[in-house]
């Protein structure tokens, strides 16, 4: 659509008087893909100042409990709901493109889809009346500033490329987009690598496909498969067989789909090094753990958050604790770890020439000489990195260039921060397309409609399983933190009243959850904070595998959600793992 993986708009909460939030819990996560201080804080302020706010989720979250109104929808039918939107927005000529008049190609195609899909079409699959979705529709084309807000939920299901699709396709059609109040590009202080042209989109045009896995035969996307595709591919003889794997702060035997097989095939392999400072249930595999530095031996600037920030803003902060026993910066274990990979003894890998060829790489991107500027630094590794990407963004000094403008000793000398101000309209230096128009309607993507269609004529799954987090444990590292689990259980299976008795299973009690894919014992929590027909557990819990070290954790195992989880039932045009929407059954266990 813009001509970049990572140009990803972001609503600006601080500004809009209608927030429609989708798959999203912003009251556990924080903020996904969104950063702001005190979310919870904005949307209690949206209501204050009179505006609204929809959450539309099968389940009744933090969010929605502090929302205006809670739609729960059908799992993996978010797609189709906003295509009925986008079939209001034409059908009652309320589609208004504001600012991105004359900027947008494909309005017409997508008005040409849409056609088919009447509110009425797809009620009874989302379980969202008509009259609500045509409401819902002329509510955002009739408040000035409103934005849909869509995350993990959307992402992670069969149909989740044409959901998130078409959450940038409402907020265009509606004309917020790329305004205050809607649905903005950030800009951050400290360029990010992913600014640069990306390998398969050249000039802007994807190029998928390129190669495909050697097992199942999964296509390319972006340089990317399904990490579900890594057990089989370690666990399968013959040529190209993953014989060596390096990981880096992770854990994919809890966090990804089938973890219970990866499990099985990672004690298999020739060679595993993984960077961490846990010896979890995966890096109890590897040959050889290097830990990092702890987080308060190194200094910080954050890289990713402020991609996906409301406000442009910079931060430094120093090291609280000199490292000792002279241990190496995770940076400099990498670089020796790329160089072995290509050959090199690890003790010889000239870490200061590899470090002083990628900020000349850097530096040439913005049209300057990299070793003349690095006459002007006594030390070299991530601080003259920031430096650079801190001078030449969009509030540096270009090295004198521009007077007065920000350089990393100015944010070090402002402890608290330099806020640099909201989000500005810049669709204009974001979209890299070959037209340098938004591509509203992309064949890549508009072709999985009809795939979408036949989802409308398929029989009823029964129950279906979606993930959730809560505020003290949206990673699997967290449960080795003792004040974050303590307290009740927080690995239990949620279920609505009707399907607990209508598969036997009562509060507290232990249910039996079977997939294609596997089967797990789990403590029942009945709640009706979640719609009929759908069933809820946690990710990133299972801390019972012999070997790890984790004290804290093992006396709080829980069970393994993604032991669920079909390798295979993935996002078909993406390649993405749809953890939500899995069809399961449940009963009393044993």
């Amino acid at each position: 659509m813009y001509g970049g993986m990572w140009k990803i708009p972001v609503p600006d909460i601080r500004r809009t008087d209608l927030l429609v939030v989708m798959g999203a819990n912003p009251h556990a996560s924080q903020g996904s893909l969104l950063a702001c201080p005190d979310v919870m804080g904005e949307i209690e302020g949206i209501r204050a100042r009179g505006g609204r706010v929809v959450v539309i989720d099968p389940r009744r979250t933090g969010t929605a409990d502090r929302a205006d109104e809670w739609l729960p929808i059908v799992p993996g039918t978010d797609a189709a709901l906003l295509l009925a939107v986008a079939h209001v927005l034409f059908a009652e000529g309320l589609v208004d493109l504001g600012t991105l008049a004359g900027r947008v190609d494909g309005v017409e195609a997508v008005g040409a889809l849409a056609a088919d899909w009447p509110p009425e079409r797809v009620a009874a699959v989302t379980g969202i009346d008509a009259d609500r979705t045509r409401a819902l529709a002329r509510d955002l084309a009739a408040t000035e500033r409103a934005v849909v807000y869509g995350r993990i939920g959307l992402c992670n299901q069969e149909f989740g490329t044409l959901a998130s699709w078409l959450v940038d396709v409402v907020n265009i059609l509606t004309g917020h987009f790329d305004v205050a109040g809607g649905a903005m590009f950030p800009r951050p202080a400290a360029w990010p690598v992913t600014d640069l042209p990306m390998p398969g989109l050249e000039g802007g045009v994807p190029s998928f496909a390129r190669w495909r896995t050697r097992v199942r035969g999964a296509p390319e996307v972006l340089g990317h498969v399904p990490v579900s595709c890594l057990a089989e591919e370690i666990a399968t003889p013959g040529p190209g067989q993953i014989r060596a794997l390096l990981t880096v702060a992770g854990n994919p035997v809890l966090s990804t789909p089938g973890g219970d097989r990866l499990d099985a095939a990672l004690a298999g392999l020739d060679c595993m090094i993984s960077v961490d400072n846990y010896l979890n249930e995966t890096t109890r595999h590897a040959h050889v753990v290097q830990p990092g530095l702890s987080p308060l031996e190194q200094a910080h600037h954050d890289d990713l958050l402020w991609l996906f920030a409301v406000g442009s803003a910079a931060r430094y902060s120093p090291p609280v604790f000199p490292p000792t026993d002279g241990r190496p910066h995770e940076w400099e274990i990498l670089i020796r770890l790329a160089g072995a990979c290509l050959g090199m003894p690890a003790d010889e890998v000239d870490v200061t020439g590899i470090d002083d060829g990628f900020f000349d790489v850097m530096a040439s991107t913005q049209g300057l000489d990299g070793p003349t500027l690095r006459a002007r630094y006594d030390a070299g590794g991530p601080e003259r990195l920031l430096d650079l990407t801190l001078r030449t963004g969009p509030f540096g000094d270009r090295y004198g260039e521009v007077p007065g403008g920000l350089t990393l000793d100015k944010v070090k000398a402002e402890p608290h921060g330099i806020h640099l101000g909201p989000m500005v309209p810049r669709l204009d230096e974001v979209v890299t397309t070959p037209g340098g128009r938004v591509v509203l309607a992309p064949l890549y993507i508009t072709a999985d409609v009809p795939r979408l269609a036949n989802r409308l004529d398929r029989p009823g799954d029964g129950l279906v399983l979606v993930n959730r987090r809560h505020l003290q444990s949206n990673n699997s590292w967290m449960h080795n933190v003792a004040v974050l689990v303590k307290g009740r259980n927080r690995c239990t299976l949620h279920i609505h009243p009707d399907d607990a008795r209508r598969c036997g299973v009562a509060d507290g009690g232990l249910a039996a959850v079977a997939s294609t894919a596997g089967r797990v014992e789990v403590p029942v929590e009945v709640t009706d904070a979640i719609a009929p027909g759908v069933v809820s557990l946690p990710h990133g819990w299972g801390h019972d595998r012999p070997g790890a070290r984790l004290a804290v954790a093992r006396e709080h195992a829980g069970i393994n959600s993604n032991v669920l989880s079909p390798g295979d039932f993935v996002d078909v045009i993406s390649g993405n793992a749809a953890v939500n929407g899995i069809p399961v059954t449940v009963a009393p266990a044993g």
